[in-house]
């Protein structure tokens, strides 16, 4: 929607015209590989008090005293496995560029007021400096897409945090609207269970199993009322209902275990073991939580998961892709966002 330009006074600054911007949020990466640059991705991440919710002076010394000591390199050389070195980036960040490019070009076909831009929690690039960029290109409402299907306190929430510091700091704040998870949209079930059936038949075996494996919590996160387990399980019931299948044969798991707590469960790395001990030849892994692959698909359950498979048994293993840029993923993306667009454009 043009500006009038007639009643401004002499010498108003600039304006430029009115745009509505939408921003999508992942979670980030490091900027390379190095122990340098692992540290300061790792240090910006761990000491976010919703993702860790430790006593804080306990927590300051198990992180500089040991966590960030050890695990820059370590994490280091997993990254590097999946680097994406042509373009000297994480998958992580090409996927959701790529998701963005998209992502504008759709929206834009149909409201070219439109405009979409991409940002990580952590690392780079910051939301705040996207934040910052929308407004100064007229985007005076602009829709946060944090890209976690299923909300948590410690993904969608902590988004939503660093976004209102960065509005803190503006004269002339946008209006925000924050996307709900679409952890039940028939769009996304629909997407998810396109993808699988897609995948499993161009496999040269049959899985014996799937898994629906799910980035973990801490089980007490559960018990304080986040939402993130039931949501997860409703994805993992919709799908399996979508596709015919039934709990023996789709299975969800949880991933990514840090620390000594107890952990939602099933662990994926204890069932994948598990299954191989007792002769389960062919498994494969779905992971309905990440909207674009990363350290978490391509190398702990492509990589890792695979190798205690194997280990203890299993012969045939296949991790499935994630939604990433492909054309029913972008379908689920834009769904969501026309959905939060109503009324504003």
């Amino acid at each position: 929607m043009p500006r009038d330009h007639r009643h401004r006074p002499p010498g108003h600054p600039a304006v430029p015209p009115r745009r509505v911007g939408v921003l999508l949020v992942n979670l980030g990466t490091p900027d390379a590989t190095d122990y340098w640059s692992m540290r300061r991705y790792l240090k910006e991440f761990l000491s976010d008090r919703r993702v860790i919710e430790e006593n804080r002076l306990k927590w300051w010394l198990i992180l500089n005293g040991i966590i960030l000591t050890v695990r820059p390199g370590r994490k280091g050389r997993d990254y590097d496995k999946i680097w994406n070195h042509e373009r000297d980036e994480s998958p992580l960040m090409t996927v959701t560029r790529a998701q963005a490019e998209k992502l504008d070009a759709m929206l834009r076909a149909e409201h070219p007021s439109v405009l979409v831009d991409w940002a990580m929690r952590y690392g780079n690039p910051p939301i705040a400096s996207r934040l910052d960029l929308m407004r100064e290109a007229g985007c005076d409402r602009i829709l946060l897409v944090p890209l976690y299907p299923q909300y948590a306190a410690a993904t969608s929430a902590t988004v939503c945090d660093k976004a209102f510091d960065a509005l803190k700091t503006m004269r002339w704040q946008p209006v925000l609207r924050v996307a709900p998870a679409w952890h039940d949209d028939p769009v996304y079930i629909d997407a998810l269970a396109q993808s699988l059936t897609a995948a499993v038949a161009a496999l040269p075996f049959k899985p014996d199993v799937i898994l629906a494996s799910f980035h973990g919590m801490p089980e007490e996160y559960l018990r304080k009322g986040d939402p993130y387990y039931c949501q997860c399980a409703k994805t993992a019931r919709l799908l399996r209902e979508r596709l015919g299948m039934d709990e023996g044969v789709l299975r969800m798991t949880f991933q990514s275990r840090f620390g000594t707590a107890e952990w939602l469960k099933p662990y994926t790395i204890d069932t994948v073991e598990q299954l191989a001990k007792s002769g389960v030849r062919n498994l494969a892994v779905i992971t309905p939580g990440f909207v674009a692959d990363c350290l978490e698909t391509l190398e702990e359950i492509a990589m890792e998961n695979a190798g205690v498979f194997r280990k203890f048994g299993g012969e045939n293993f296949a991790a499935i892709p994630c939604l990433n840029d492909s054309d029913v993923g972008m379908r689920v993306l834009r769904a969501v966002a026309a959905r939060e667009l109503s009324g504003w454009v």
